[in-house]
């Protein structure tokens, strides 16, 4: 694997293709599996990929692209970012965009005391003591993404927003991945791209390209790098056509809200009344869900978590 590696960063600085790489530590445990289970279950079709425990995306950063890859270093408690292309120069400058994107601020043990005195829950935490909260490259991407999931399997969600990506978006240069030869499109230009025959109800195309048209005009600042999560919050519920379980989700991946809470959420809402038979009533769960505060965001990928161990796939989010 080294010689492999070594020969691949020979061939790039023959090809004169520059390249940086960044170390960003974590506290373990950290379960790199799972969290790359996760993104490739979602995957942004044509930008992002997941292959051979490596996370893979295209870049366009104020007009410089190139491929950005995330690996675990096996020895150490770092993942290792790497860029390849002129976007390359922007390395140094994302370490907290990654982090967001990784969960890596994340203190293992405090989320375990704020919730194992919940014996469901700490036989969750058991099972899975690294899990994390995957957050978003950039939040537009994920609203797109959950705008065009509302009601549709996870796999028919992947497929339509790789549609989208191939009508709205741009071809990638090298360097790419095989599987990411697409950068996502820009606000403006999922807000103007015909969506006619995409595989969207006409509802839910209006839903998706105002809100694109919103974020365009500047009306709508969704990837602040501080966000203001409360006005958010608000700012995109007002919007038509988003309700509370997508501004919980965006809250949770994109805003990095640990105790976000998606309460409408099927999956969560089933596997709480199969723990927790008297819970049934939404009403109850929500009391039920206060004693989980402020960790709640972990609370809903542990469920889902085990919900996808159970069966062997992505479910949930």
């Amino acid at each position: 694997m080294e010689t492999l590696l070594l020969t691949e960063n020979v061939m790039k600085i023959v090809a004169g293709i520059p390249s940086d790489e960044l170390e960003l530590p974590f506290t373990p445990p950290f379960d790199w599996v799972r969290m790359l289970r996760f993104f490739s279950g979602r995957a942004t079709g044509g930008v992002e990929t997941v292959d051979e425990d490596v996370y893979y995306r295209t870049l366009d950063i104020a007009g410089d692209t190139g491929l950005l890859s995330v690996r675990r270093d096996p020895l150490r408690n770092v993942l290792i970012a790497r860029i390849d292309g002129e976007a390359s120069r922007h390395l140094g400058t994302l370490t907290p965009r990654l982090s967001r994107l990784f969960d890596l601020h994340t203190q293992p043990d405090a989320v375990r005391e704020g919730l194992s005195q919940d014996p469901w829950l700490s036989r969750l935490l058991d099972a899975a003591p690294g899990l994390r909260v995957p957050g978003a490259w950039s939040g537009f991407e994920l609203v797109v993404r959950t705008i065009v999931g509302q009601q549709v399997s996870v796999k028919a969600a992947t497929t339509i927003v790789g549609r989208l990506v191939e009508r709205a978006g741009t071809a990638a240069g090298t360097p790419s991945h095989p599987r990411t030869p697409w950068h996502f499109p820009t606000p403006r230009a999922l807000a103007e791209v015909n969506l006619d025959r995409i595989g969207m109800p006409t509802k839910r195309v209006a839903t998706l390209q105002h809100f694109a048209q919103v974020v365009a005009d500047g009306e709508l600042d969704i990837d602040h790098d501080e966000p203001d999560v409360e006005t958010l919050r608000k700012q995109l519920l007002d919007l038509p056509g988003i309700g509370p379980w997508t501004v919980e989700y965006v809250a949770m991946r994109a805003w990095r809200d640990a105790d976000a809470w998606p309460a409408t959420d099927l999956v969560l809402m089933q596997a709480i009344t199969r723990a927790l038979p008297d819970l049934i009533r939404k009403s109850d769960q929500l009391k039920h869900a206060q004693g989980w505060r402020p960790w709640r965001a972990y609370v809903a990928m542990h469920m889902w978590n085990e919900i996808a161990d159970q069966a062997g796939q992505a479910r949930g989010g």
